[in-house]
Order: structure tokens, then sequence, then C-alpha cells
């Protein structure tokens, strides 16, 4: 009978033992960092794609939604988060501490606008240099198209956003520009313009309240990056779904609801005249 209990005893030990091997053995999972996007079904489409990634890379991913830019470079450089997708200024800031996995593809090309928008109502803006002593609304001193941008062009005009303008304020999110500009809280507005497009199809009554008035040239889209200690074997992995989700249909069912043709591997040039405007205005 003892010798029987102990057989018990010895196996369950070493099946326990194997079973807590099984569990250690699960890999961490992937964390990816997001800001504010602008979907009306936020929560059901970040489930899909969730799931997409899951069954692309063999394991859980958690998506963390930070509401700044800093927020989500700070998670990256401390190895809270594993990549995130941010704009290309805090990535030409940070390169060092980051690698790049992934550009968007809007309209075919890795590439967008800063909008500079103002009230549906207001026909004669023609320029930023027209809204003198306005009010005027940027979305996170992090972004190229919501602050960088407007702010090189103003310069380059002898001019500083601190005393330009009468006061301006930042929202947090391109879409809270729309909505601010929309409601006249605010008589101008730097914005992404692909936001822009993409409310402009999907919600057209929101950004019917507002006009553009001018098109910045083109920059490298906002990327999708990951800490510079990840994994090679991983990034790679992360670069191969996001690259490859154009070659599937629930991949190109999600690309169709964020208003996107696909991802590219993207360069590193493609942030240089990001790089080149950040001087400047730093050096002002």
């Amino acid at each position: 009978m003892r010798k029987a209990r102990r057989a018990i005893l010895k196996a369950f030990g070493v099946g326990a033992c194997l079973f807590a091997a099984g569990v250690r053995a699960q890999p961490e999972p992937v964390r990816i960092g997001l800001t504010a996007v602008f979907l009306d079904d936020e929560i059901r489409f970040l489930l899909r794609w969730r799931a997409y990634l899951e069954q692309r890379l063999g394991r859980k991913v958690q998506f963390l939604q930070r509401g700044r830019y800093r927020e989500a470079i700070e998670l990256l450089r401390e190895g809270q988060l594993d990549a995130a997708w941010i704009c290309g200024l805090p990535y030409v800031r940070f390169r060092s501490d980051l690698r790049l996995i992934a550009v968007p593809l809007f309209q075919g090309k890795p590439l967008y606008r800063s909008y500079l928008i103002v009230p549906s109502s207001d026909t004669a803006t023609r320029s930023i240099l027209d809204l003198r002593g306005k009010i005027f609304a940027f979305s996170d001193p992090d972004s190229n198209s919501g602050f960088l941008y407007p702010s090189y062009v103003l310069r380059l005009s002898g001019e500083r956003v601190e005393t330009f303008f009468k006061r301006s304020f930042f929202t947090w999110a391109h879409r809270k520009v729309v909505m601010a500009v929309s409601a006249q809280l605010a008589q101008g507005g730097a914005v992404d313009g692909y936001v822009w497009e993409t409310l402009h199809r999907a919600q057209g009554g929101l950004t019917a309240g507002t006009r553009v008035v001018a098109r910045s040239p083109e920059f490298g889209y906002p990327p999708i990056v990951a800490r510079a200690g990840l994994a090679p074997e991983l990034a790679q992995a992360l670069r191969d779904a996001f690259t490859g989700m154009t070659r599937d249909s629930e991949g190109r069912a999600l690309l169709a609801a964020l208003n996107l043709d696909g991802f590219t591997p993207g360069s590193e040039t493609l942030f240089d005249s990001i790089e080149a405007m950040s001087r400047v205005v730093q050096s002002a």
C-alpha cells in the first residue's frame, strides 16, 4: 500500500513539474501600444484585429491604448511595450531606441499630409498666416501633422506659435481637432489629412463643419515601431503579420475598416523631412 502511494505521489510530482514547465513555456503576450483612433466601433474592431494578429503570430496579443504619443514612447523605451503605432516626429526623436516595423499605405503610398482646417463658415482664410490673433487647435505636441508642420510654417515666416495666436490648445486626438473647429471652439486647426479624409468618408456630417484651407507636402506616414531590444525573430514576425494583411480576406477587411491599402516595411528616409523640420523648430 505504501509503495503504491509513493508511486502515485511520484507520478503526480512528475506530472506537476511537467505541467508547470508547460505553463512557464507559454510566451508572454505581445504588447502593442495604440494612441487615440477614430473608429466608430473601436472595441469590436480591436477584438478582430487582435484575433487576426494572434493567429499570425501564434501567441497572445495585448493592445494598450494611450492618449498621447509621449506615453507610448516612454512605455516602449522602458520595455513595457513591444511595439506601438506612433507618429513620425517621436520616431525621429527617439530613433536610436526604436526599430521600424511597418509603414501604412494610404492611397497607395506610405505618405500623408497635414491639413489646415477652419470652420466651413470661414471663406476668407487662405493660409495659416491669416489666423493671427485667433484661437488655434493642435492635436499633440509630439505630432508632426498636428503640431510640428504648422509650427515650422510659422517659423519660416519669422513667427512663433506662442505669440502668433491669441490662444492655442491641444485636443490630444486628430478627430477632436476636427470637432473643435467644426464647433468653432477654434478658428483653425492642424489635423492629420488621413484622419480628416477617413472621417469625411465615414462621417461626412462631422467634417462638413470644416473647410480644408491648405495641404502640406507629403511626409512619411506614422509608422509601427518596436523597441530596439525586441527579439529579431519577433520583430520580423510582426513585420510579416502587418505586411501580409493584403493576402487574405480578413486582413483586407481590417484594412478597409482602417481606410488603408496595406503596410510596407518602409525605409528610414521616409522621415528625413520630418527630422529636418524638427531641427528648424527646435533651433528657434
